[in-house]
């Protein structure tokens, strides 16, 4: 993710801002310029003029109205919604006021997933485009009767179900140690549900079986009885020297989201701290093993071992700085060689290397 900057007044911008504080121009965001602008009304039917974008008249996607957007749609679309928001299945009753907050905030994490497949110039295909296999989201609340299957978080065929409920941080975190897991957060479930569409679209659906089963192992095999021996059995021991998580054990489905999920991670991560101007230089580090330098577009780097270069020293700096706090680390991960090798994978496979 990058920083932004108002065009009327210089003030540094996020991602999710709506209005600058400093001047007081609404704001929205340009996708197909990767932009955050700010706007100047044109004084009919609703619409923008964006300052980063002169002449270009916009309106803001109708999910504006709920202060769960801030995209914009051009002029001459037939769209209500915005590139992210038109991938919108069921949202909740949002006349109850616990399910909009929720639902603000699924929108925010889902807005920077966008983002990133955008970065990426990757299929982002609607259900209406492609009604079998077009990417849509259900953000689905449990219903009221306590006896009733609750939700489950999960993909089919480009459909992906968030439960709700995943936005109340202290039952997320509940979820978090009833599964056991070092780290559960919302963004996570987006990257990693997506990666198993990405999976049917990229490796499945473009003859890529075979050098994803080289590296990831045969999909091929019963996945109700890998899911049931992982929940039966556990982890293999010494499972972190070629998973980057005990759930990526389960399956090479899984393995493959997983990875995808943290290869999200790691990008994106890195172009914040790109923005930022961060780099490592340990005064105790007399070798420069613990040295890095971001100084690359990380969504635009050449190969995986940059990446990982750049990656290692900045986590290993912030997990200090998290544990300095009594916090947990930041990223509670290791990368073990054949883990780098599986990410390296997707690297080539978003950049069409494959």
């Amino acid at each position: 993710m990058k920083l932004f900057q108002c065009q009327s007044c210089g003030n540094i911008l996020y991602f999710e801002n709506r209005t600058c504080e400093r001047c007081g121009h609404r704001l929205g965001y340009l996708p197909d310029a990767g932009t955050l602008s700010a706007l100047e009304p044109t004084g009919s039917d609703n619409r923008w003029s964006p300052l980063a974008a002169p002449g270009q008249s916009s309106f803001l996607c109708t999910n504006a109205e709920h202060d769960a957007c801030n995209w914009l749609v051009p002029a001459g679309s037939t769209d209500a919604f915005c590139l992210a928001c038109r991938h919108n299945g069921t949202v909740p009753d949002l006349t109850v006021p616990e399910n909009l907050t929720r639902w603000r905030d699924m929108e925010a994490a889902k807005h920077r997933l966008i983002y990133t497949l955008k970065r990426w110039n990757l299929p982002l295909v609607t259900r209406a485009e492609d009604p079998e296999h077009g990417l849509i989201f259900n953000f689905l609340a449990d219903p009221p009767d306590a006896s009733q299957q609750k939700v489950m978080t999960g993909h089919e065929n480009g459909v992906i179900t968030i439960a709700l409920v995943e936005a109340d941080d202290a039952e997320r975190e509940q979820r978090r140690k009833q599964m056991g897991e070092p780290y559960r957060t919302l963004l996570g479930h987006f990257r990693h549900e997506v990666g198993h569409h990405y999976w049917d679209v990229l490796v499945r659906d473009a003859g890529k079986l075979e050098p994803c089963r080289a590296v990831f192992g045969d999909d091929s095999q019963d996945y109700g009885e890998a899911l049931k021996r992982h929940y039966e059995q556990g982890t293999p021991p010494n499972w972190q020297e070629q998973f980057v998580s005990s759930y990526a054990t389960t399956h090479p489905w899984e393995d493959f989201a997983e990875t995808w999920a943290h290869y999200l991670h790691i990008v994106d991560t890195l172009e914040m701290a790109s923005a930022f101007g961060m780099q490592v230089s340990p005064q105790l580090d007399t070798k420069g093993e613990l040295a890095g330098r971001i100084d690359f577009d990380p969504y635009a780097a050449e190969s995986i071992q940059q990446i990982i270069d750049a990656w290692l020293p900045f986590v290993f700096a912030m997990n200090s700085v998290t544990r300095a706090m009594g916090e947990r680390d930041l990223y509670p991960f290791v990368l073990a060689p054949d883990v780098i090798r599986k990410l390296g994978f997707i690297h080539d496979l978003v950049h069409g290397r494959v």
